[in-house]
């Protein structure tokens, strides 16, 4: 790590529950940056042995910690951990993500180059730390104990994360990635409109849609402009923010290269059409058309046959475009309804 002998400009929120084995080695990812940062974990209601793996991590790294007694949820955790930083930036991780060594220095570099309030990074994903509830050691998740038993031990082996790897030999690690925050070709589908989003030349009117919930930096001035995250909000709370912030003159920033893997632990990805909770609670704030469309976006990545092929918004601008044509339209299910009898009205014309 280089040290430059001030006080970081990147503070790194980490938010962790029950994930004490994933939490070490992703701390490990965060001491070995290549700028100097600091660490603040908020562990929020965890019930396992992630106070200890918080307690041997500070004595080798910049880092300070808060513990929530029972769990107060993403949102409220983060506003915590933006409460303790120092620095004039904030990086906002997960207890399950390794960051490349460079990952911090690409954020810096692009809030310095563009001037930008708010960006986000690459973020890829480990598929092979499923099985594992401590992808180091090889130890089972609850229910894998059979699959991982039956393994040969050279696969194990092969499938397993270390701290060694970590900290010497971070290509063993990019090497086995892949884009998008969990495996699937929804998810791949989505990291690619987005990446393509923000890659454009042209601004993008729902970049804000872009937004991802680690791998994400924020200035910390302008996170306190906006009033922080919303804790009534858990998913997609990253985006909530992103649209806050654009409406405030400071839109999404692509830090290219900036990248981070997520030690997967579920089969499949968290689907968010199966999370609709949030859309009431962010509508409710912005009742925009655009808001209203997100679930009919991702409901066209997965190619859901609730939403007919002419109606299928398969990228960022294709949303901005069709909620262009419903302004002035309200409600959830109105604007819904408009879009399909649109898109309808153009296929048979």
């Amino acid at each position: 790590m280089t040290d430059t002998g001030s006080a970081p400009a990147v503070s790194v929120v980490v938010r962790s529950k029950d994930e004490a084995p994933r939490l070490r080695l992703a701390l490990s990812s965060l001491a070995g940056q290549t700028i100097p940062v600091e660490v603040v974990v908020v562990d929020d209601g965890s019930s396992d042995e992630t106070a200890s793996v918080i307690a041997a991590a500070s004595r080798a790294m910049n880092l300070t910690s808060r513990r929530h007694p029972t769990a107060q949820g993403r949102s409220a955790a983060s506003n915590a951990g933006v409460e303790m930083a120092s620095g004039d930036i904030v990086l906002f991780m997960d207890g399950d993500i390794l960051a490349a060594p460079d990952m911090a220095e690409r954020h810096l570099a692009e809030h310095v180059r563009s001037r930008g309030a708010v960006v986000r990074g690459e973020t890829w994903h480990l598929r092979q730390t499923r099985f594992f509830r401590d992808p180091e050691i090889g130890d089972p998740m609850p229910g894998e104990e059979r699959r991982v038993t039956a393994m040969p031990e050279a696969e194990c082996v092969r499938l397993r994360v270390t701290r060694a790897q970590i900290e010497q030999d971070f290509c063993a690690i990019t090497t086995r990635g892949q884009p998008g925050i969990y495996p699937g070709a929804g998810p791949r589908r989505l990291y690619e409109l987005e990446m393509a989003a923000l890659s454009a030349d042209e601004a993008c009117p729902t970049i804000w849609a872009a937004a991802s919930g680690h791998n994400l930096s924020v200035q910390r001035s302008a996170l306190r402009s906006v009033g922080g995250l919303d804790p009534g909000m858990t998913h997609n709370e990253h985006r909530r923010l992103a649209l806050a912030l654009a409406e405030a003159g400071l839109p999404l920033r692509l830090a290219r290269g900036a990248r981070s893997y997520h030690m997967t632990h579920q089969r499949g990805w968290r689907d968010p059409l199966l999370h609709t909770g949030w859309l009431e609670t962010f509508y409710a704030r912005y009742p925009y058309p655009a808001v209203a469309l997100l679930p009919v976006l991702w409901g066209s990545l997965s190619e859901t046959p609730d939403i007919p092929p002419e109606a299928r918004l398969t990228s960022l601008a294709a949303l901005a475009a069709a909620a262009a044509r419903l302004e002035g339209v309200v409600g959830l299910e109105a604007v819904r309804r408009a879009h399909l009898r649109a898109c309808a009205a153009e296929t048979a014309a």
